[in-house]
Order: C-alpha cells, then sequence, then structure tokens
C-alpha cells in the first residue's frame, strides 16, 4: 500500500484537489504511470493503488502538481511540481509518503 498526505505549512491546513501520480521504474531505466489521484478534503490519499495492485521491489516516483493547487488557492509558487523518488525493498510494507509545502519550499520522509 502507498500513501500520501499533503500539508499546506503556509496556510497550516491540507491541501485540498493536489493531482498526484505513482510510477515505478521498469528495467530500461523508464517511468510507468501504475497510478493517479487527487488529495482528498484532508489532504490525503488513502492509498494510490486500486485493489488487486501488488506493490514490488523498486524504485518509485511519486509526482506532486504543486502548480495546480497553488493556482486554486491564488497563491504563486516557486515549485510547480514536486517528483520524489524512493526505493521499496520490502513490497508488503505500508508506504506512506507525506509532503510538507509551502510556496516555496517543501519537505518529505517515510510516515507510518
Amino acid at each position: 500500500m502507498i500513501s500520501t498526505h499533503v500539508l499546506d505549512t503556509s496556510r497550516g491546513r491540507p491541501a485540498k484537489g493536489v493531482p498526484v501520480r505513482l510510477c515505478i521504474r521498469s528495467s530500461r531505466d523508464q517511468w510507468k504511470l501504475l497510478a493517479k489521484g487527487t488529495t482528498n478534503k484532508d489532504g490525503r490519499i488513502p492509498d494510490l493503488l486500486s485493489k488487486g495492485t501488488k506493490l514490488k521491489k523498486g524504485v518509485y516516483l511519486i509526482i506532486f502538481e504543486t502548480a495546480k493547487y497553488f493556482h486554486s488557492t491564488g497563491t504563486k509558487c516557486f515549485y510547480p511540481v514536486v517528483a520524489i523518488t524512493f526505493s521499496i525493498q520490502k513490497p508488503r510494507d505500508h508506504y506512506h509518503i507525506p509532503l510538507l509545502l509551502s510556496p516555496y519550499g517543501y519537505s518529505t520522509y517515510r510516515g507510518s
């Protein structure tokens, strides 16, 4: 399972309506789209993968379309897209990828 949560730290609230894409790196070093979604009113996507999709070991990329979100709030931003690359070694684990976001910076970590 891969979940995410986006918090707009400049406003002190969840970032609703952020488009998100999840990709996996193929053996040819190309990215294959696995899933996409949009953060809900709590800034969350509880599970990016559709039912029945199993994780496997590999390198993944999660892409947050932050410009669309900031445009919806009437805020200019410096980072129109945030792309986070991470590695999965234990496919049965839950991987939570939170994003702490502001117009001029962001941070992330492996959540629980």
